[in-house]
């Protein structure tokens, strides 16, 4: 039996998954875009079997549809296929991060009448890197893909679209689309708030000390380095998920509010509590697992101010065949252990260089 996938939007999430069911017994993978210049990226690349700029050629017969644009254009791709017609048994499906307001456009039309199912997605894998150069069949491996299926979708429609995105070999998850929002908001939406708040607190007082941004580096970079995301599609993720944030936002100032209650009454074993408990629910959090936020594979290494030393590290890395994304010189080291950061592109490599460097005499800590 044949199935012919369309996706719309092949950039890093898109390219991913047509990467990840590319070539696989009796699936055509068509790729679309706008622009005809990307559409023959995506064939030079051979990330697709077909690209084409025509919208209805790409759903035309499709068994699945990926929708992988952003989140500010889902509703108007769904409504355009609405407009189609589309092959009866297909299964629409897309990526975004925010699930209740793509459901409640999806319920908008009656799916059913066309013999065609929505189900909403989110895979929750990303990059540091963005656009089809960065897709890999690897960037699902191990991470959590959640479907957010409404009470009324047939089940044999969702576990068609289970079993074919058992092809990324991601933990499939089902969960309701609110909550859904309600945790994403919490674990990855506040989080960069937050983070581009204290970096923009920082700035303005450096606009009168450059200092501050001097004695910046090392963990403050570390702990804000989601600040520096695409902020045209944290606009649309933030404005689309505005009341679930809302309510984060106040729950957030009432733990600023409780910290600065405890500060006031110069209350130490308050602090010693609020630091206690924070740490004893973090070291329960999965370390391995891919999430919302790109894991960080960096090691930190102590070398001796040497003419050549880094140069020796790199060459030994290379000749170990591990592949350095970055390499850091550390002149701010108030929480960051080591004065070399050495990050990697994945666990592997950042697994073996633990084993490696020790070897050649240097101290390492992660």
């Amino acid at each position: 039996m044949s199935i012919k996938i369309a996706i719309y939007g092949v950039g890093l999430i898109g390219g991913s998954l047509a990467l990840c069911f590319k070539g696989k017994p009796g699936i055509t993978v068509i790729g679309h875009s706008n622009n005809p210049k990307s559409a023959q990226k995506y064939l030079d690349r051979h990330v697709v079997d077909i690209a084409t700029t025509s919208f209805e050629e790409a759903a035309l017969d499709a068994d699945f549809i990926f929708i992988c644009v952003p989140v500010g254009n889902l509703e108007e791709y769904l409504r355009r296929l609405s407009e189609l017609p589309l092959k009866s048994g297909c299964v629409i499906t897309d990526v975004g991060s925010t699930k209740a307001s793509i459901a409640t456009c999806a319920r908008r039309t009656d799916w059913s009448s066309m013999g065609v199912t929505f189900i909403g997605g989110h895979p929750m894998a990303g990059s540091e890197r963005s656009g089809v150069e960065a897709a890999s069949t690897l960037l699902f491996e191990n991470a959590y893909y959640v479907l957010t299926p409404e009470e009324d979708v047939e089940e044999e429609a969702y576990h068609r679209l289970e079993e074919l995105l058992k092809y990324t070999r991601a933990q499939i998850v089902r969960v309701d689309p609110k909550l859904h929002d309600d945790i994403v908001g919490a674990i990855s939406h506040l989080p960069h708030l937050i983070a581009v708040a204290l970096v923009n607190q920082v700035r303005q007082y450096n606009d009168t000390n450059p200092l501050y941004q001097s004695l910046a580096a090392g963990g403050f970079r570390d702990i804000t380095r989601i600040a520096n995301s695409d902020p045209y599609i944290w606009r649309d993720i933030l404005l689309n998920n505005k009341n679930v944030l809302l309510g984060l936002l106040k729950d957030w100032n009432d733990q600023v509010a409780s910290f600065i209650d405890i500060l006031n009454r110069e209350d130490g074993e308050g602090i010693i509590q609020e630091f206690t408990q924070a740490g004893a629910f973090r070291s329960q959090l999965p370390e391995r697992r891919k999430g919302m936020i790109t894991s960080l594979y960096d090691v930190y290494v102590d070398v001796p101010d040497e003419p050549g030393v880094i140069g020796h590290i790199a060459t030994e890395l290379g000749n170990q065949h591990l592949n350095l994304s970055n390499l850091q010189i550390i002149e701010s080291r108030e929480d960051v252990p080591g004065v070399l950061r050495l990050s990697f592109r994945n666990e592997k490599d950042w697994d073996r260089a633990q084993q490696v460097l020790p070897i050649l005499g240097f101290t390492v800590y992660v």
